[in-house]
């Protein structure tokens, strides 16, 4: 098997960890980023790069992705995977609050795929995965703002695998459900500054019964990590990849609400074309 060129944003911990962990296990070359550059636990190994990067510094990730292009002379899979989450129902966070998670789980993926899209096109080959999560195809009450910035770059995703298709790029989003990893630490997710009492049974429920999960999670980050490299490594690469079982179970609900307002309300939905 060829040696591949992989790069992945956020490997301190976690999936990202997980996943910089296997491939370099299998021999493939790693260049991954941290915040601030700082070498993660377990991951010292000769075909490991390490580079800081700030997600919300749009030049930094320009010349980031440069200086990644130019340590091994191409990419062959880049990995978005750098974000965090937000707790708290929609009226109780701040613009602020949404702007700044935006700008790390979209934009700055967004920032990132768009400098690495000309070299992609002049290899005629690439993998972008977007690691996305359940709470983009399926939300649940608590997590708006996070489930926005992964329906987001759900959708922008589908988009882009269609005009990189022909250029022999594929695009795979990746939507895990919940795996035992420090994502639920303070590290990896922040509450709203403020919560409101009126929603205490709808998102602060929710919250709540995340947040004591935590350790209790279905899924497995080194079998999340396999099935990513599985996924990768296919003839004809998945454009959505579900993981864990939750993930899956979520993921059907949410399609038989939708098929169900389809049928209940077609009558209506047809209405609106003009008459012959």
């Amino acid at each position: 098997m060829a040696q591949k060129v992989w790069f992945m944003t956020g490997i301190a911990r976690g999936l990202g960890h997980a996943l910089a962990k296997a491939v370099l296990a299998r021999g493939d070359l790693v260049i991954g980023t941290t915040r601030h550059g700082e070498q993660p636990a377990g991951l010292a190994a000769d075909n490991l790069t390490i580079l800081p990067l700030e997600m919300t510094d749009r030049k930094q990730i320009v010349c980031t992705a440069a200086a990644a292009f130019a340590r091994h002379g191409r990419l062959d899979v880049i990995v978005n995977n750098a974000g965090y989450g937000l707790l708290g129902s929609i009226e109780a966070s701040t613009l602020d609050e949404a702007d700044h998670v935006f700008a790390v789980n979209f934009f700055g993926p967004l920032a990132l795929i768009r400098a690495a899209l000309p070299r992609l096109r002049e290899q005629q080959c690439g993998h972008i995965v977007n690691i996305s999560s359940i709470a983009g195809i399926a939300p649940t009450p608590g997590a708006g703002l996070y489930a926005a910035t992964k329906s987001a770059l759900d959708g922008m995703s589908y988009s882009l695998a269609q005009e990189v298709a022909p250029f022999g790029i594929w695009v795979t989003v990746v939507n895990p459900g919940s795996f035992r990893t420090e994502f639920l630490s303070t590290r990896s997710v922040l509450r709203t500054s403020r919560s409101i009492d009126d929603y205490a049974v709808t998102s602060g429920r929710a919250v709540d019964g995340l947040l004591t999960r935590d350790g209790q999670q279905l899924g497995d980050p080194d079998r999340g990590a396999t099935a990513i490299m599985e996924a990768v490594e296919s003839d004809e690469p998945p454009l959505n990849l579900l993981l864990g079982s939750d993930a899956l179970d979520r993921a059907r609900g949410r399609l038989d609400r939708f098929e169900e307002d389809l049928t209940r309300w077609e009558r209506l939905t047809l209405s609106t074309d003009f008459t012959a």
